[in-house]
């Protein structure tokens, strides 16, 4: 736990502005790794310019999702996760492969006039709200989490070994709730309520309601659903393009 901790703990000196980097679908949380592909010129200015300083990115998703790829300045989800970069490597046309890990929550504050290419924000880290509450109860909750997780979830998937490593291991509540959230394939609209819900105990409870919504076979067309694709996919995924 020591190592996870370590791995998400911002730089002393955070001043609360990051560089953003929109994508139309991607939500990704704290304690997850997601790998990037970075080839346009602004994002790769963004990345040398972390890669130098705090090595900090805002990973941010469009309100509108693809929908809004048209527009100069699209708008953003007021939730993002601020991600830190832990592996980098440049290609000789120099494109750049990056690997990522979810650090923590935070709230655009305001986006700041800025003469980079890309954009800038303010934000405010939301910390893990945990409730006081008897052990025995989180770790019941912590349970009903997982085994909603193992019916959600195809018995040939590759995410069965991550389950059952969170089963046997002894990682929190709120790592376990947001690891799952990012590798299922959510709505964006149902992970960005995820992403934004600071207590841990109700965010492990409405993922409990979206897996069995799954399990049930109860898919509608509400937008906070789960959808069917990339339930087995792999973990961490394919790089993502911007």
């Amino acid at each position: 736990m020591a190592d996870l901790e370590e791995v998400t703990r911002l730089p002393n000196d955070f001043d609360g502005i990051v560089r953003l980097f929109p994508l139309p679908e991607l939500v990704v949380f704290p304690h997850a790794l997601q790998p990037l592909h970075i080839f346009e010129p602004r994002y790769c200015d963004m990345l040398l310019e972390c890669l130098a300083a705090d090595r900090l990115i805002g990973m941010a998703t469009l309100k509108s999702g693809v929908g809004d790829l048209l527009s100069d300045r699209p708008q953003i989800a007021d939730t993002i996760c601020i991600g830190k970069v832990i592996s980098h490597a440049e290609t000789e046309d120099g494109r750049h492969n990056i690997l990522l890990v979810g650090a923590k929550r935070a709230k655009v504050i305001r986006e700041l006039p800025t003469n980079r290419s890309f954009r800038m924000a303010e934000v405010e880290v939301r910390t893990d709200l945990l409730q006081p509450t008897e052990p025995q109860q989180r770790k019941l909750l912590r349970a009903a989490l997982l085994d909603a997780f193992a019916l959600a979830i195809p018995p040939s998937a590759n995410v069965q070994q991550n389950l059952h490593e969170l089963m046997a291991g002894q990682m929190g509540l709120g790592p376990i709730t947001d690891i799952i959230a990012y590798t299922l394939g959510l709505s964006r609209h149902a992970k960005l309520q995820l992403l934004a819900e600071v207590d841990v105990d109700e965010r492990a409870k409405a993922l409990i309601d979206m897996l069995r919504q799954f399990s049930l076979g109860n898919l509608s067309a509400n937008p906070s659903s789960v959808t069917q694709k990339n339930l087995s996919k792999e973990f961490p995924p394919p790089f993502s393009v911007n």
